[in-house]
């Protein structure tokens, strides 16, 4: 199921830098969650597996089964809207995977991608939005009341933007020793520029939901895209040195402001 892929010189130096020893495979196919059936090869591949396991008191009595699973003891790798390659560091050595999902996808964008989820591994980050909010998490429920399925939504959205605040200046400082890594992370924010300018009006207008506005705002931050009014706060060094309560925190007021 799985291959090792062969790295080009800029993300070999990527994975020397922030994740060496790290390995980077190719999956036979495509996944929101690493099937189980995937992990006897894993095994062969790997020097240890440890899977997290989390306190039941994380999870509100309506969270989707997905996340109960990702919960509880068993390796569970990967969730819904986690894009094209995953990462884990419930292995030894961790392990970033490419999903089939990339056939199609400019070559650049995917070497961008990869090299997104080395650099998270070296930065130590927490794994999925579930570690980073952790007891938060029914809180966050609670302040957005949406629903379990969107409130998975703004969650997962909120952690790719605090995550893009730890990474977005090791991306930009790739403008002279791995310039065609800086090139796609600069194309892609440029792509999602006219959209996220839009925002307000598309929210107005019903074209996006909130849940959805999250997501788009959040995905912009690792590009250094200027946010709009209501979603500005999320991207503060205030937001990147408190993380899961300043989020609660955005929630609760935005969502007060709503309300009225």
């Amino acid at each position: 199921m799985f291959q090792e892929r062969e790295l080009t010189p800029e993300l070999a130096g990527v994975r020397e830098d922030h994740a060496p020893g790290a390995l980077v495979l190719d999956c036979e196919g495509d996944f929101e969650t690493l099937p189980p059936e995937a992990l006897d090869d894993l095994a062969l591949l790997t020097e240890g597996i440890s899977p997290a396991n989390h306190p039941d008191e994380w999870l509100p009595a309506d969270a989707p089964e997905v996340l109960r699973r990702y919960a509880g003891p068993d390796l569970v790798v990967g969730l819904p809207g986690d894009g094209s390659v995953a990462w884990t560091t419930q292995t030894t050595p961790p392990i970033c995977f490419v999903k089939a999902r990339v056939e199609g996808v400019p070559d650049s964008f995917v070497e961008f991608l990869i090299a997104e989820a080395l650099v998270e591994v070296g930065l130590d980050l927490p794994e999925g939005f579930l570690d980073f909010f952790g007891e938060s998490y029914p809180d966050l429920a609670r302040a957005t009341s949406l629903g379990p399925n969107a409130t998975y939504q703004v969650a997962a959205a909120l952690y790719t933007g605090w995550r893009g605040l730890h990474t977005r200046e090791v991306f930009a400082g790739w403008g002279d020793e791995r310039p065609e890594l800086h090139a796609a992370w600069v194309d892609a924010g440029e792509r999602l520029e006219g959209r996220v300018g839009e925002l307000p009006k598309l929210v107005a207008t019903g074209e996006l939901d909130f849940a959805e506005a999250t997501e788009l705002a959040c995905s912009a931050i690792k590009h250094g895209l200027e946010l709009p009014a209501g979603f500005a706060a999320l991207d503060t060094g205030a937001y990147r040195e408190h993380g899961a309560p300043f989020a609660v925190r955005w929630a609760e007021k935005t969502f007060g402001e709503l309300e009225e």
